[in-house]
């Protein structure tokens, strides 16, 4: 398995011929450089519906002729923009042509912006994503919850993407303790330095986490690792 980090909280990952990307947000990223015209994917997985993780997600799809995968509600809105999709939601899991996703707990909010307006897109959710007989976990944006541990104890998880911004999701002492909870044997640190108030050292985080024993990854946006 390969993990591109395309900027903030978006990922690529690939498998034995397959990729899907996580949280599309590449035009108006100011931590990316990437164009969703270079994105060649078989299908596209949502966490939640915020602007900064829904981003490019319609036009890619288009392009690829590939669907939106993501929690019912979010899916139905992805469905009226004139795109595959697949509705999931929390606790649940599905397997793909090539992958396997399963829908975890997140702590946070999720809604679409239409003009002047909140359209509500269901539950915030974590992505479990088994491919190639790995297995990469996205915790979305979330709080630090005590379900983690039993998330890490079901699941062996291979690498975990994991917010430290602070501010609008768990900062860096909780996303610590959250790897330590997850098992995680990776971590790469998201969702920082994107914008103001949500500034942090993913150097030093990274350190603290090898501390732990957990190899981290403070990549820039192209940056890649392999499990």
């Amino acid at each position: 398995m390969k993990i591109t980090y395309c900027g903030h909280s978006c990922v690529l990952v690939e498998a034995e011929g397959r990729s899907v990307i996580i949280d599309p947000f590449l035009t108006g990223n100011p931590a990316s450089g990437i164009s969703p015209k270079d994105i060649h994917v078989d299908a596209v997985l949502l966490t939640h519906g915020h602007a900064d993780h829904f981003g490019d997600c319609i036009e890619i799809a288009k392009a690829n002729d590939c669907p939106i995968i993501a929690v019912f509600e979010l899916a139905e809105y992805c469905r009226s923009q004139g795109v595959q999709t697949y509705g999931m939601n929390i606790g649940g899991s599905q397997s793909f042509d090539g992958f396997k996703v399963k829908y975890t707990l997140a702590f946070h909010s999720s809604s679409v912006s239409v003009g002047d307006s909140w359209i509500y897109a269901g539950e915030p959710g974590g992505i479990l994503l088994t491919m190639g007989g790995k297995t990469f976990f996205h915790a979305g944006d979330t709080a630090l919850f005590g379900d983690m541990r039993l998330i890490g104890e079901m699941n062996k998880i291979d690498a975990a993407a994991l917010p430290i911004g602070d501010a609008l999701t768990m900062g860096p002492e909780d996303a610590l303790l959250a790897a330590k909870w997850l098992n995680a044997e990776k971590v790469l640190p998201v969702h920082y330095n994107t914008f103001s108030g949500i500034h942090q050292d993913g150097l030093l985080f990274c350190e603290r986490l090898s501390q732990e024993g957990i190899k981290g990854y403070p990549l820039k946006a192209g940056g890649s690792f392999e499990i």
